[in-house]
């Protein structure tokens, strides 16, 4: 059985390392889209960038003044045994999100949306957002904590199936345009994308695909991949860099994630996940072992499963043979 206290201890670790140390895997984007940006201001706010995350790592204080909204994925073994159970769970994501807040500190974002109510803790009516998912095998809990930015960057359409792969494209880039433009997004960015679904599957779809996946992950389905590289490419070819100056670095990674929808539509959705990409990752195991990462490894076979039977890959082998 996973304690309830290691839980928070758990939580509580994970909001600092959220707030306070980008991944490696975006980090490496940056740097590489630092390299290549010849866009005299977006240069300079690349480079500016990366001193900040090398400063707020020495400090040990959050990366971006806005620490955005805390939310938390959850998923779990389905073996794992909670103490106290979920309930007890919530109150533990709760509590660390109002810790953190005053330890950290993070800025206390949430207000209720009309009398404006301010608990200073970033705690509140349906916040933080607790998301979950589980796995067939496992006594585990993975835990992931995602600073979101809380305003804009994010886009939602319903295409219909007519306008296939080139409405797709145009969505996108009239997204990123508008992010640009209008300064709706801190850019460069993770950009996800959610294809069909119901309106509310493909917004949820297009920001796990923005949160919960590394750069230079790919699509398990080699079309859906191919197009991923290829709306990356595209999102760099606007003219637009860091920040919305003049350049090509508005995009560090493209990741789509889909899913079956109505016969007759083709919504779709599209999320920036802004230059201060924060997020951490821990599993917590029955025997009190935590394993910390920065990779969510949200997005596996089991979650992508089109069947009504789950059957391991493993397993599917050893038929063939």
């Amino acid at each position: 059985m996973i304690s309830i206290e290691k839980i928070q201890q758990t939580a509580e670790v994970l909001m600092a390392k959220a707030a306070i140390d980008i991944p490696d895997d975006y980090l490496t984007g940056l740097q590489e889209a630092a390299n290549a940006e010849e866009g005299d201001l977006s240069s300079f706010v690349l480079q500016a960038m990366l001193e900040n995350y090398e400063a707020a790592k020495q400090d040990r204080r959050a990366m971006c003044a806005d620490t955005g909204v805390p939310r938390w994925y959850v998923k779990m073994g389905n073996t794992a045994s909670i103490e106290g159970g979920p309930v007890a769970l919530e109150r533990a994501l709760r509590l660390a999100t109002a810790r953190a807040t005053t330890d950290v500190p993070l800025r206390p974002n949430r207000v209720h949306p009309l009398w404006r109510t301010d608990h200073n803790n970033n705690v509140g009516l349906r916040a933080p957002e607790i998301e979950y998912a589980f796995e067939p095998e496992g006594d585990w809990v993975d835990l992931i904590t995602v600073h979101k930015g809380g305003l804009f960057g994010t886009d939602y359409r319903m295409l219909f199936p007519g306008d296939g792969i080139e409405g797709i494209k145009r969505f996108y880039l009239d997204s990123l345009i508008a992010f640009g433009k209008r300064g709706l997004a801190c850019q460069p960015a993770i950009i996800g994308v959610g294809l069909g679904g119901s309106k509310d599957t493909t917004m949820v779809l297009g920001k796990q695909a923005a949160c919960l996946r590394i750069v230079g992950d790919r699509n398990p389905d080699p079309k859906i991949a191919a197009l991923e590289l290829e709306l990356k490419e595209l999102g760099n070819s606007i003219g637009m860099g860091a920040m919305g100056f003049v350049g090509k670095s508005m995009v560090i990674d493209c990741h789509i994630e889909a899913a079956y929808c109505h016969t007759g539509g083709m919504p779709m959705s599209v999320h920036a996940f802004c230059l201060s990409s924060r997020r951490a990752c821990a599993r917590l195991h029955a025997d009190g072992r935590v394993e910390y990462r920065t990779d969510p490894m949200w997005f596996t076979p089991f979650m992508r499963r089109e069947t009504v039977e789950w059957q391991p890959e493993a397993e599917k082998l050893e038929e063939l043979v």
